[in-house]
């Protein structure tokens, strides 16, 4: 009998530990580790890093608690583009301009190979509008944006896409690019000691200042350096067009009632090994809290208005480019698609 016992004993032991070891190797799906995504943006003080840190809560309910998702901050956006390219991030802050010299390999792109993959089209979120600013002591000096080609200036800091749009606009003007790199933190020290005869500002959809602006109009008056008839003929001419925006962005008076910038689109776009539907998740999430986003930040207003417009602007710029599987998938759920643009593959 005590055999019995014993051996009944044995094979419950032998049971249970069993049942410990499937356990502990297959744990329930709702205790495995998350997966990541590392969102790649521009430095802390820019606007593409403020708007992605408060989107995370929208795509982490999007993907149903399976992706813990990071925003990493780099110095510019080439920067955040490269890490999204060469494997330290998923998601890469970007826009047209930044992809059009990315597939054309210059400027910043020049001799680079994507370890990973290249981005292709994924989400377009908002324009930006970039101008001219000087101070308002020496505003007499300028008149036109050719009045500043040679002269010391603060382009944003190099890498950032309204540096590349600038790039552009000075080379379809036929002026000469001096930029000089400063901390955009002592960016009114600059401008008030001579160090920079003007920096380039920038609004995102036309309502709100990039931060680092809003810190210097508080500590000195600046005017803005309109492009003169002259200078707009030669950028339509280039096929880049004139936004107007309202000098209201400002809080003091920066001399013009009406401010004239060159837009970009930009994007948080990602490479085509990213799985579909992770991504035409998220954009579905960000369809259907788009006007929740634009409550929360004012930029977000002309995506509110056209979200599936705004994608199709995007690609536009850059028809060529491969386009995500998801954003392809999510477009043809709204009709957009347009077959003559191509599907991203792993490859691509």
């Amino acid at each position: 009998m005590q055999h019995v016992k014993r051996s009944h004993w044995l094979a419950l032991s032998a049971a249970g530990l069993a049942v410990a070891i499937v356990a502990t190797a297959s744990p329930p799906a709702q205790s495995q580790e998350r997966k990541s995504i590392r969102w790649s943006t521009s430095s802390v003080d820019s606007y593409g890093y403020k708007v992605a840190a408060a989107m995370v809560k929208v795509a982490e309910e999007a993907l149903g608690g399976e992706y813990t998702i990071t925003v990493n901050p780099y110095p510019a956006t080439t920067a955040a583009m490269k890490a999204a390219m060469d494997g330290t991030g998923e998601i890469g802050y970007t826009a047209d301009v930044g992809m059009t010299q990315l597939y054309a390999g210059e400027g910043g792109f020049k001799n680079y190979t994507a370890s990973k993959g290249k981005l292709v089209h994924t989400w377009y979120a908002y324009p930006m509008e970039s101008f001219m600013a000087v101070p308002a002591d020496k505003a007499a000096q300028f008149k036109c944006l050719k009045d500043l080609s040679g002269k010391p200036t603060f382009f944003t800091p190099a890498g950032f896409m309204n540096w590349l749009n600038f790039q552009r606009m000075y080379k379809a003007l036929g002026y000469d690019f001096k930029h000089v790199q400063i901390d955009p933190k002592t960016q009114s020290d600059a401008l008030k000691g001579g160090t920079i005869a003007g920096s380039v500002a920038y609004t995102t959809s036309g309502a709100s200042l990039a931060p680092y602006w809003k810190e210097t109009e508080v500590r000195m008056d600046v005017k803005v350096i309109n492009p003169c008839p002259d200078d707009i003929a030669k950028l339509k001419a280039a096929g880049l067009t004139i936004a107007v925006v309202r000098s209201m962005v400002f809080a003091k008076d920066v001399g013009v009632q009406n401010i004239q910038g060159v837009p970009i689109l930009f994007a948080y776009n990602m490479r085509a090994d990213m799985p579909e539907e992770v991504v035409y998740k998220l954009l579905s999430a960000f369809y259907k809290n788009r006007d929740a986003l634009a409550k929360s930040d004012a930029g977000f207003t002309p995506m509110a208005k056209d979200f599936v417009g705004m994608q199709v602007n995007g690609i536009n710029a850059n028809p060529e480019i491969p386009v995500h599987a998801g954003l392809a998938k999510f477009l043809k759920e709204h009709k957009a698609w347009n077959d003559k643009w191509k599907i991203a593959t792993s490859g691509s």
